[in-house]
């Protein structure tokens, strides 16, 4: 996998509760985003874990310009995506 994408890609798990909360901020925020189950999807996660010193820390989201947010808090993805409310 490579660090460049064209979207932004989450890469979770369906039990994990910061994954539901990353998830429904950006379905709320309209924010289209591709979505990668990594109990689903093994070379999904060996990529998270290779970004995370081997930890299957979720949500990982890659974003377009190549930067990572990791279990990101709600105003982590605020301002990252330039949210203001």
């Amino acid at each position: 996998m490579t660090d460049q994408t064209d979207q932004i890609i989450m890469y979770g798990t369906t039990w994990c509760g910061d994954t539901r909360r990353a998830r429904k901020f950006f379905d709320d925020h309209k924010i289209n985003y591709k979505w990668v189950d990594i109990d689903l999807d093994k070379e999904a996660e060996a990529y998270v874990k290779s970004v995370n010193n081997d930890c299957r820390s979720v949500p990982t989201i890659l974003f377009p310009d190549g930067s990572l947010l990791v279990e990101p808090s709600t105003s982590q993805l605020m301002q990252k995506l330039n949210i203001v409310t």
